[in-house]
């Protein structure tokens, strides 16, 4: 018999998903793809007037094994034509034995953050261990998530932020002091805090560099989180050049992350990546960098962290008798 399936809101996934508990499932997620004991990634997109709809799917092999395939609607003139948010979607998340439906969940919290998460993950594996300032660049939605999932692998003492509109940067400065309880200030150019940085931190819509090579000082760790299409860029092909370059998802950089504008620049190839995260995690990959390498990771986002986010949501929901259950079948 069929299991009944189990909404859960956006809420309750806030609730069930400590940002230091998803560090942990994204983390195992990405060692169980080095071993080898997860379904392949995929992605499928499409396009319709004004926005389009874009479809990521992976899964994780265990006790118990699951597949999820996450489901975005991406509408950027929703908020000022009608106030609803750009991006609108759900994960659907699967026992892989035998393809019960187990969850539906809203996929705005889950992706906001499981991408915080795999900057966590990349900055633990890849950043010095005394790393401890960061900048990040742009203070929108997922910012506070990137700071908090930062602060669970490494000891930050100070923040400096930086966003387009200034008074966003001093407000978001001002509420991340009092949540975190330490020096976060905002600064006029983001080299103002860059160069201050162990840890650089780039989450913004842009579609042209934003940090170039003299923005960062030797022994810097960047993630470079917001080049999620093909139009977004926001390291400089020089900078992707000089620096040790790990990615999530290599086939994907190539097609939309700043490693894409780097191979279109002609300053890079696939082949001078250095690893993907999987294999740095896992082991499997030789990895080695000296206190002087700048190192960036090049975020575009695998359903592989949705899958292991969600996994944590459901079981906890399950175990804490939580969330609406619906029979599809009935």
């Amino acid at each position: 018999m069929t299991p009944s399936t189990i909404l859960i809101s956006r809420r309750m996934v806030g609730q069930l998903l400590p940002i230091r508990d998803c560090v942990a499932a994204v983390e195992a997620a990405f060692a169980a793809e080095g071993d080898g004991r997860t379904i392949s990634a995929g992605i499928m997109g499409s396009h319709v007037t004004d926005g389009g709809f874009h479809v990521k799917s992976a899964g994780l092999l265990g006790a118990p094994s699951y597949f999820a395939a996450k489901i975005n609607a991406n509408f950027p003139r929703n908020p000022s034509r009608s106030g609803r948010p750009t991006i609108q979607g759900i994960v659907v998340l699967y026992d892989a034995t035998n393809g019960d439906p187990l969850a539906v969940m809203d996929s705005a919290e889950i992706t906001r953050l499981r991408t915080a998460a795999a900057t966590a993950v990349a900055a633990k594996h890849l950043s010095r261990p005394d790393a401890l300032s960061i900048t990040i660049c742009g203070c929108g939605m997922q910012a506070a998530a990137q700071i908090d999932a930062v602060a669970c692998v490494r000891p930050i003492t100070q923040v400096f932020a930086y966003d387009l509109e200034a008074t966003r940067a001093r407000t978001f400065a001002e509420d991340m002091t009092r949540h975190l309880g330490i020096d976060v200030r905002a600064v006029s150019t983001v080299a103002e805090g860059s160069m201050r940085s162990d840890i650089v931190i780039t989450c913004t819509p842009s579609t042209e560099p934003i940090l170039f090579v003299d923005d960062v000082a030797d022994g810097t760790f960047i993630a470079a989180v917001g080049a999620d299409s093909e139009h977004k860029q926001e390291i400089d092909a020089g900078l992707m050049a000089k620096s040790a370059v790990v990615v999530d998802v290599l086939s994907q950089c190539v097609a939309i992350g700043d490693l894409h504008h780097a191979i279109a620049a002609g300053t890079m190839t696939a082949a001078d990546v250095r690893a993907e995260l999987a294999h740095v995690v896992s082991g499997s990959a030789r990895w080695s960098r000296s206190d002087r390498d700048v190192v960036v990771f090049d975020s575009t986002g695998t359903a592989l962290e949705d899958v292991a986010a969600a996994a944590m949501v459901y079981e906890r929901a399950v175990d804490r008798g939580l969330g609406t259950r619906f029979d599809f079948a009935g």
